[in-house]
């Protein structure tokens, strides 16, 4: 889905577009990637890396559309929480702040599908919860479709519309968290038991 990897068989297609054929730019502009690890110069301000999601906007000799980047960016710094932050150096923000900041460079592109790669590995559990529920945010209030990867079964399975469960590279199971989460599942997926009890209407896996 990231065109990182070429698929062995088929083919996979984004509003009719294969995706192997569509040049970085355009694919850019439909789809912004936050990965697992980033990294950037000590000395870059988080508003500098925000704008950098306006890079598939501008051509060899042209800067863009000066107005257009500098109000994504202001809304990408402003639905992240870090308008405060713009001149702060993105080495001096907290872990949580880190992690927003990458996640409005992305929103400063403007694509419409968001791909994020476990968003709250390294983060203590509120900062876990505060990402989660941006995310949240921009798919009920923006209209973004997000795909995440993540590891925690419960925040997977709360933040969730649709959970697509994996095994040895293979789609066990795929719907609704409360349709298709089992012990019997999980059993399949991680190889150990693990018991699914309901709390507030929802299922809930004990790790413990």
């Amino acid at each position: 889905m990231t065109k990182n990897l070429k698929p062995r068989a088929g083919s996979l297609f984004l509003r009719g577009a294969n995706v192997a054929d569509l040049r970085l730019r355009d694919f850019a502009k439909l789809v912004a990637i936050v990965h697992q690890r980033n990294i950037a110069p000590a000395d870059l301000t988080v508003e500098r890396l925000v704008a950098y999601g306006r890079f598939p906007y501008r051509s060899f000799g042209r800067s863009g559309d000066a107005a257009e980047d500098a109000r994504m960016v202001d809304w990408a710094l402003e639905v992240c929480e870090l308008a405060d932050c713009r001149g702060q150096s993105v080495s001096s923000l907290s872990g949580g702040q880190a992690q927003r900041a990458w996640i409005a460079l992305a929103l400063a592109q403007g694509s419409r599908v968001l791909l994020l790669d476990e968003p709250t590995t390294y983060l203590d559990v509120r900062y876990q919860l505060d990402i989660l529920r941006l995310v949240r945010r921009l798919n009920e209030e923006f209209a973004m479709t997000v795909i995440m990867v993540l590891h925690d079964v419960n925040q997977a399975l709360h933040y969730s519309d649709e959970v697509v469960a994996l095994a040895d590279g293979r789609v066990v199971a795929q719907g609704a968290p409360g349709d298709i989460v089992s012990e019997e599942l999980l059993r399949a997926v991680y190889g150990i038991p693990l018991r699914v009890v309901e709390v507030d209407g929802r299922p809930f896996v004990l790790e413990v």
